[in-house]
């Protein structure tokens, strides 16, 4: 089975990254287009250099990768992809050979903490227009990380159900630190996630935001509001 992980950033996406990394039967590859992304739109991201030099930056050869055998002789492939990667004229067809899921969170919640990374922000870079115009193009399975962090067990035994994989309880542990797979850009974004052992517990109330952050908010909620009135 090839799984396809949609998700804005900071939506628990790393984690879940993580536990299915955990599967000895399953390989995973992190955010494959981000490298093309970079080299075609000339975005200034941290660690943007280093990313060019070291991922594949040709998009037909990622693409194909993606369409191709299961690497490493495993059953499963996970693959974790944001939306907002994808530009109109990168590939796509690939995508009708995998189960494709959406990965949501609370807009608040994201925008707190990639502002937390990152100085400036824009409702494209956190991906909800993408990722609701992604949904109606291809469909797929919704679930959102808040539940999964209030019940890890819970919702990932129902989340294996409803795409027809059997459920590891593997799933639900990792060692602390990085792994062989991140992304280089791991050393900017993943430095909680390579602290962790599991999921977080349930989350509280939601941050608060400055003005600027509040219209972004107000902005990005009838996209969330869209996926989650679908998710698991």
């Amino acid at each position: 089975m090839k799984i396809a992980m949609w998700s804005g950033p900071r939506n628990l996406s790393t984690a879940m990254m993580y536990a299915f990394g955990n599967r000895p039967d399953c390989a995973i590859w992190d955010e494959p287009f981000y490298a093309p992304y970079l080299a075609t739109t000339g975005a200034d991201h941290p660690m943007r250099d280093a990313i060019l030099a070291t991922h594949e930056t040709d998009v037909a050869k990622v693409a194909a990768r993606c369409a191709g055998p299961i690497p490493d002789g495993k059953k499963h492939f996970y693959m974790k992809h944001m939306p907002h990667h994808m530009l109109p004229h990168f590939p796509l067809d690939w995508a009708g050979d995998c189960v494709n899921i959406h990965l949501i969170r609370h807009p608040a919640r994201v925008i707190a903490s990639y502002g937390a990374k990152r100085d400036e922000m824009t409702l494209k870079d956190i991906g909800y227009p993408q990722q609701t115009a992604l949904y109606d193009r291809i469909g797929g399975t919704v679930i959102d990380s808040a539940d999964i962090r209030a019940d890890p067990a819970g919702m990932l035994q129902k989340l294996c159900k409803t795409i027809g994989l059997d459920f590891d309880p593997a799933m639900l542990s990792w060692p602390a630190g990085p792994r062989k797979d991140d992304g280089i850009w791991a050393a900017h974004w993943y430095n909680a996630v390579h602290q962790s052992t599991g999921f977080a517990g349930a989350e509280g109330p939601l941050p608060d935001l400055d003005a600027a952050q509040q219209d972004l908010c107000r902005m990005a909620m009838p996209h969330y509001e869209k996926l989650a009135a679908l998710k698991l």
